[in-house]
Parts: structure tokens; sequence; C-alpha cells
């Protein structure tokens, strides 16, 4: 138990001068800061301009009644510690005391020792109330304190597993001079048709993720089928169709990237329900997979490829257009040129000319 710092303050409480007196003679002895008070309303006005650790009180006195006096002195002073002083035939209004805060009760006439051990007690049991209630603080700040320290360890350690898989992504696309950078180009433009499309912060944040993760699954693509620059076979297409299910088996330990993981098991989905895996249709396919489904048919006609020629911005929505419907959601088709076209604006203002030239 933490011990107090210097004497506490005990008020005494009864309208007989002879008792008071006496009490206040024998705490004194006891070492302790002693009060007097003849009424209740003196009582309350010594509580308010003292410290009081403990209040001695009379149970019946004119005015003020004892009864009265203990809700009244613990709204002043709630760490009051009381001890009643009763007549042998106030046992009712004692325990009436006791229900409104009294912490123990003393017979008249009152034995000295056994005064000194109830005070001892109830300083004993207010200390370990002060204590408990320090203690419960502690405990809800040191709760707050290590929630917001585990908070930031688990976001540091999700940041480092997305790192961790971003780089497998980096180091499979390394291995094709034509795929370098695709997944970070089609996560930047799903980003962006998301926002176009009015989805809130964290929403786009996980399509960002999603884009950037979508072919983590092909890890378990034969690096000689993942490298064939002509046309697949019907056994090859099978085991490439097998990325999204792989990717998303990937993710599925960490819950951290629950919200991704649809989206990246559905980017090969269509529109018209022909895509794979599931053969899912329409609105049934998750809009970020629909979205990362988008910005990965643009990325793949804007960029060189063994077998074709890249595309303009505007000759890809152009072709893309011919999709909307079938394979790509018209309101995702929509949100992208929007955007293509709002790049090629800040294009041509960053040149200092217009579209026109």
């Amino acid at each position: 138990m933490a011990e107090r710092a210097g004497p506490v303050a005990v008020l005494v409480v009864d309208d007989e001068e002879p008792i008071r007196n006496a009490l206040k003679k024998f705490l004194t002895q006891q070492q302790f800061e002693v009060y007097a008070a003849a009424s209740g309303d003196e009582a309350l006005n010594q509580l308010r301009r003292h410290k009081i650790g403990l209040m001695l009180c009379d149970i019946r006195m004119p005015g003020t009644s004892g009864v009265d006096l203990v809700p009244q002195a613990l709204e002043i002073e709630p760490d009051l510690a009381i001890l009643m002083l009763t007549a042998v035939n106030d046992a009712t209004s004692a325990a009436l005391c006791m229900q409104r805060g009294a912490m123990d009760y003393l017979t008249k006439p009152i034995e000295l020792a056994d005064l000194g051990r109830a005070v001892q007690r109830a300083l004993k049991r207010r200390d370990m109330l002060l204590e408990s209630r320090e203690l419960n603080t502690w405990l809800k700040e040191e709760v707050t304190t290590r929630t917001a320290e585990l908070h930031r360890e688990r976001r540091k350690l999700e940041e480092i597993s997305v790192a961790t898989l971003e780089a497998l992504v980096n180091a499979l696309e390394a291995k094709d001079p034509y795929m370098r950078g695709h997944s970070a180009r089609v996560a930047d433009l799903s980003a962006t048709i998301a926002a176009q499309l009015g989805l809130g912060e964290e929403a786009v944040e996980h399509v960002r993720v999603a884009g950037r993760l979508h072919d983590v699954g092909k890890i378990g693509t034969r690096e000689v089928v993942l490298n064939k620059h002509g046309a697949l076979t019907p056994e090859e297409f099978e085991h490439v169709k097998q990325h999204v299910l792989i990717g998303s088996q990937i993710l599925a330990p960490l819950p951290h990237l629950e919200h991704i993981i649809a989206m990246v098991r559905s980017h090969h989905e269509r529109w018209d329900g022909t895509g794979y895996p599931d053969g899912l249709r329409g609105e049934d396919v998750p809009l970020g997979g629909r979205i990362i489904g988008a910005a990965e048919v643009y990325d793949a006609l804007c960029t060189s490829r063994p077998y074709q020629d890249k595309m303009s911005p505007e000759q890809t929505v152009e072709r893309m257009a011919d999709l909307a419907g079938t394979v790509l959601d018209p309101k995702v088709f929509e949100a992208l040129s929007a955007v293509v076209a709002r790049r090629r604006t800040l294009v041509f203002l960053d040149e200092g000319s217009s579209p026109s030239e």
C-alpha cells in the first residue's frame, strides 16, 4: 500500500462538546490533524475549506442529522472515509448511513482502543479504494497505450507483408521486359478509376493494393508458359488461368488483405459471364475485379508486345469501346475513358500546348 503524504486530516462532528473535545484530543495524540464541528452545516463548511480524509460523525444532531449529512459530505469529498457514532438503539439509522456511503459505525460509549482500530481500518480501506482507482486509471491508460502500440506494430507487419508480396510480383515481372512495371501501372490506373467512380478513400486503397498484387499467383505458372510470346495451347491456357486461384490462396492467410482477395480472384471475369474462374456475370463480379480487369486490358494494349504494336491512349480507348458490355463493365469503361482523357489534357498542359496542336 502506498504511504500517505503527511498526516491525515480528521473531522469530528458531534453536537456534544465534551465528546468532541475527547475525540479531538485522542486523535491528535494519534498524529492526526483534527478539525471539529458541532453541527452538520458546520461540518459541510469544514469539508469545503479543508482536505479531510476521515469524518467521525454522530447520527443524532440538531438540524442536519448524520443520516442526511453522509451523502452531502460525500458529494463535497467523494474520497471521504466516514465512521458513524451511534447510540445502542440507532441500528436502523446506522444501517441507512452505511447504505448512503459510510464505511462503518461505532456504538457509544466508545472505547478509545476500539476507536483507534476502527479509524485505522477505515483509512486503510480508503487507501485501498484510492489505489484501486489509480490502478484502474493506470490500467486503462496502459491498455490504451498498448492497444495503440499493437495497432502500430500490426500496421507495420501488414505493410511489410504487402511490400514483400509486391517485391515478389516485381521479381516475376522483371523476367519479362514486356511485363516490367505492369502491376504498378495497373494499380495506379485502377485506383484512379475507382476514385472516378466515387469510391471512398479506403475502398480506393483496397483497389490499388489489389491491382498491385493481382498477378501474384503467377508464381505458380510454369516459366516456359509465362515467357511464351506466341499463342498458348488450350492446356497452357488452362494452366495460366490457375494464377487467379493461386493468388487468392496466397492472400487467404493474411486477414488484413481479406478485402482484396475477391478482386484478385475475379479480375479475369467478364461482364457477359464468359470469364474465369467462376463465370460470374455483370454486377456479380466484384467491382474491384471489374476495375482491375479494365485497367489490365488498357495496359496490355498500351504496352509493346512481341506480337503487337502498342497503341496510343486514344486508340486504346477507341478499341476498348468495342469491349464495353461484353468483356468490360460499361460504367467502368466510361470512368476509364474519363481518366485517360483527363490525363491527356494534363500532359498537354505540362507541355504548354493544346490538344489541337
